[in-house]
């Protein structure tokens, strides 16, 4: 029995590919999860999952270079994106990372259960639709490498991006926890405490969890007392 993570933040799209993947992929096992904490929870909790997917404007979850970090703390688990941008950017982009499939929230009901079976039997999916538009556009030049995201300065609109669990590994690396310590006091996994720092420093657009701190004390100094 298959075991499947379906990670967005609209309940309606939830509900409606649970229910086109137990009509059409039967005995599987599914789990909801409205943000990237509930993901990174259920995959620390659960024996095993065998598929995420994940819808990349989730709250959390702020690019996909998050997910490198996720892929490599959770090797036996195979990740998908699921979005409603299909361009061929987005999509290669997401494959380069190491993810294991594409989906598209357009395509119907038979493909997205085709996607999964082709995922969980080990293979890569892209959408058709992928194929057509490079068959169109004729040869493609590759994909620039990713910039490095800019600096931010840290404000109320970073710091309500980021989740609850986020903001709670946030300030006690502000304290100068560890990530052992941050991990013990939260009572989560060291793994998943790596994975929460790394998202928090992307969406602040820290280099490190010194120049996080700063930022944090910095803008707390002029907002608070």
């Amino acid at each position: 029995m298959y075991r499947i993570v379906i990670a967005d933040d609209h309940g309606l799209y939830r509900r409606g590919l649970r229910l086109a993947l137990t009509a059409g992929i039967p005995g599987i096992e599914i789990f909801d999860a409205a943000c990237f904490d509930a993901v990174i929870a259920l995959l620390e909790e659960q024996a095993s999952i065998d598929l995420a997917i994940l819808d990349l404007n989730m709250p959390g979850l702020f690019d996909q270079g998050i997910l490198g970090d996720v892929l490599s703390a959770y090797p036996n688990t195979r990740f998908a994106i699921v979005s409603a941008d299909d361009s061929r950017a987005e999509i290669l982009k997401a494959l380069s990372i190491g993810l294991h499939g594409y989906i598209v929230k357009s395509q119907r009901d038979d493909e997205v259960v085709l996607a999964v079976n082709e995922i969980l039997a080990g293979r890569i999916y892209v959408p058709a639709l992928l194929s057509r538009t490079s068959a169109r556009s004729g040869s493609h030049p590759p994909l620039p490498p990713e910039e490095s995201p800019p600096r931010r300065h840290v404000g109320p609109a970073n710091l309500s991006r980021l989740t609850l669990r986020q903001t709670q590994v946030l300030k006690l690396m502000a304290d100068g926890y560890s990530n052992k310590e941050i991990a013990r006091n939260l009572r989560i996994a060291e793994a998943t405490t790596k994975i929460h720092a790394a998202a928090v420093l992307r969406e602040l657009g820290a280099r490190n969890r010194t120049e996080a701190a700063v930022l944090l004390r910095g803008w707390l100094s002029k907002n608070v007392g």
